[in-house]
């Protein structure tokens, strides 16, 4: 699949920031060029077209909308009506929904206004344990939703470190929460939605998906779609979707006319201000790509590549979480190489590459240390990376994160960063030396 699409300029000549916030444009610079010299690892990264970037970055941004189309709070919204319009179209076309709203600053916010719009103070919910995969806003006791409302959590099991769902049906008849939430931060394993939805109905609970991770995926159809199962789907807009940062919230026929009222208000005025309209129109520009033959060519490559590298991974002797993937993202397990996810973390950073420290299941470390490491193939993909690619990277991380690791060793793995770097580069003016071999 030819790159170039997703290839950004990387100088700016004309640029004004450069000129009036030097200071600025410097720190900017120089991540542009931090991001083009590294391999991008960190499942939840990626990088959106040069289309994205500029509705980003457009004159939306200094138009102030409050509240839904037809129902502004503020004048002048004619064409801002027909933007969050064409985007919300797009988001049920992608998804198959009957409901979308695209406003959500981000999934978190909209997992939020889903607790705001189905549960009262006190409430419980039951969400996958932060150790077990889940994320942050699934019921961790810091966030905001553990402190309104009774937060529960399920565990994968100890055995295969799968989703257990007969052992979830049985704690949910125990706790009967007043809503079950599915979906996951660093679970590499598909997840069976209908059989959440059984579970849900079993204990009158409301099923929420948060498919933030796998969205890309299930809008090419490369994995099952949770929308005819859940009451109510959010998502992020970046990571596996390739859109800003942002989030959507959206639902079938079946509770659309009525929930969707209520996940409105919840969002606006419950939960947020303002809508971000240029962010809206990132998120219509993602869409849009989202629906053409190529996004599948890349979904089909990311889940490729994910495979590609954790077998590559496992021959090297790493225990990956439950065995393998089925998706974009896999977790190391590192206690057999005698390191902590930090460690790891640092050592990979430290020659280029970059990866995010991560719990293991019934993991003993603290979580800012972690026994583990989260890997995903989502940017590397879009940047053109393929199965030699993966090889290289596999033997990479087998040299760095070993303890034999030397100096001579760390100057060999930054160089072969660099020729990997340089045959995919992210800035269409960069030079492709040919001539160097970047297999490790």
């Amino acid at each position: 699949m030819n790159m170039k699409f997703w290839q950004t300029v990387g100088k700016h000549s004309n640029s004004v920031l450069s000129k009036t916030d030097p200071e600025i444009f410097s720190i900017v610079d120089r991540e542009n060029l931090r991001k083009n010299n590294t391999i991008e690892l960190i499942a939840s990264a990626n990088t959106v077209s040069p289309a994205v970037l500029e509705a980003m970055g457009s004159e939306l941004i200094n138009k102030v909308v409050e509240g839904y189309i037809g129902q502004r709070y503020f004048s002048g919204c004619t064409e801002i009506d027909k933007l969050e319009n064409l985007a919300i179209h797009r988001a049920k076309q992608v998804f198959g929904a009957t409901y979308a709203n695209v406003q959500p600053h981000s999934c978190s916010q909209a997992n939020q206004s889903v607790h705001l719009a189905l549960m009262k103070p006190g409430d419980s919910f039951l969400g996958m344990d932060l150790m077990h995969g889940g994320h942050l806003s699934h019921g961790a006791r810091t966030t905001l939703t553990a402190h309104h409302y009774t937060s529960l959590s399920y565990p994968v099991s100890r055995e295969d470190e799968y989703l257990d769902y007969d052992q979830i049906l049985k704690q949910a008849k125990e706790v009967r929460p007043k809503l079950i939430i599915a979906g996951a931060s660093a679970y590499s394993r598909t997840i069976d939605f209908k059989r959440f939805r059984d579970i849900a109905d079993q204990v009158g609970a409301f099923l929420l998906v948060d498919m933030a991770h796998i969205a890309g995926l299930v809008a090419a159809g490369l994995h099952p779609s949770p929308i005819a199962h859940a009451h109510i789907v959010t998502s992020s807009t970046q990571k596996t979707l390739r859109g800003p940062r942002g989030g959507i919230a959206l639902m079938g026929k079946e509770t659309a006319n009525e929930y969707g009222h209520k996940l409105d208000s919840a969002i606006f005025p419950g939960l947020q201000g303002a809508a971000h309209m240029h962010t809206i129109a990132a998120k219509a520009v993602a869409l849009e790509e989202a629906l053409q033959p190529d996004f599948v060519v890349y979904q089909q490559n990311v889940l490729d590549n994910a495979k590609t590298l954790a077998e590559a991974l496992m021959q090297s002797g790493f225990r990956l979480v439950s065995g393998g993937t089925d998706n974009h993202l896999m977790i190391l397990d590192l206690r057999s190489q005698g390191m902590t996810g930090k460690e790891a973390e640092e050592r990979l950073e430290n020659v280029g590459i970059t990866v995010n420290k991560n719990l293991i299941p019934y993991d003993l470390q603290k979580p800012w240390i972690c026994s583990g490491i989260r890997i995903g193939t989502a940017a590397v993909t879009t940047r053109g990376f393929g199965p030699t690619e993966m090889h290289a990277i596999a033997t990479m991380l087998d040299k760095i994160l070993n303890k034999k690791l030397t100096a001579q060793i760390i100057q060999e793995v930054r160089h072969q960063v660099s020729i990997i770097c340089r045959h995919h580069p992210l800035h269409i003016e960069e030079d492709i030396d040919n001539e160097h071999s970047y297999r490790a």
